[in-house]
């Protein structure tokens, strides 16, 4: 995402009739993201700083202090780092306004109920003039996934001013979906059975919905509550799955009126009741 600032053609005090900071304007209710839910796997994130002047470097490990303060998260650097900074002293102009930064998620994976962020840029191009260092600010929310608010108030504006804040619902916003825990969630999916006479056709796929990679598990089916076959599973990655496809699978049972699916996942998930389907058997 790109944030701009005025060219100052002469000096003037930014004035709102709105008084909130928030990011969103009075009652209004805006969505904050980019997509529901985006957040890094783990809430310790590790960035990288590379080409950057000492004042730009320092407008940048700025914000990664301010966002760990107000904020559960931790940022630490690494030489791989999940974001990657670098920085241009290059001019730049679109129309009358100058490009003070870009930024935002590289590298999104939709996983059940949470869009997760692996990768995340920043380019930053202008050291800030503000106490606080704005725009370094504004492009670290948006690699974390948050767009452009029409609070003039908020950080989140697409125009600059030094008395822009992060707002309360921001930082309530991160806390909350930061503490749900960086655990594994194995759901199945579409399943489909048809029984020939002993004989089963069975259709259903597994996806690991959760914020980690899952662990080896198993798959039982029963008839009637009675196992009559079992399935290793191997790990998946976030938002990965896999088809299971099974033809003529022979049932023990002459008469059976329920099948059901399970999977035997002796690790802590986010969610178990989506381990478990139960159908009636098409005949």
């Amino acid at each position: 995402m790109v944030f701009y600032w005025f060219i100052p053609f002469g000096n003037f005090e930014f004035i709102s009739e709105f008084q909130t900071s928030n990011f969103s304007l009075g009652n209004y209710s805006e969505n904050m993201q980019f997509y529901p839910n985006m957040r890094f796997p783990f809430k310790d994130i590790s960035y990288t700083i590379k080409n950057c002047p000492l004042q730009k470097k320092n407008d940048m490990e700025r914000a990664f202090e301010i966002l760990s303060e107000e904020t559960i998260l931790d940022f630490y650097e690494s030489e791989f780092g999940e974001i990657s900074v670098t920085c241009d002293s290059k001019n730049r102009l679109e129309g009358s306004l100058f490009i003070a930064g870009e930024g935002g998620p590289t590298n999104v994976t939709q996983a059940g109920n949470f869009y997760v962020i692996f990768q995340g840029r920043i380019l930053l191009i202008r050291e800030s003039n503000c106490e606080r260092p704005n725009v370094a600010i504004h492009e670290l929310l948006h690699v974390l996934g948050f767009d452009h608010s029409s609070n003039p108030n908020n950080i989140m504006y697409p125009v600059s001013n030094c008395k822009q804040i992060i707002g309360e619902d921001i930082p309530q916003f991160i806390n909350e979906i930061y503490l749900i825990e960086s655990l594994p969630d194995l759901a199945l999916e579409n399943a489909h059975a048809s029984l020939q006479g002993k004989y089963l056709d069975l259709n259903f796929s597994v996806r690991n919905n959760g914020l980690v990679k899952s662990k080896p598990a198993k798959i039982i089916l029963y008839a009637d509550g009675e196992n009559f076959k079992e399935i290793s599973l191997e790990e998946l990655e976030i938002g990965s799955g896999k088809v299971i496809i099974l033809r003529n699978i022979w049932i023990p049972k002459i008469i059976f009126e329920e099948l059901e699916i399970f999977i035997d996942y002796n690790f802590v998930e986010l969610e178990k009741n989506n381990n478990r389907i139960k159908l009636k058997i098409k005949k």
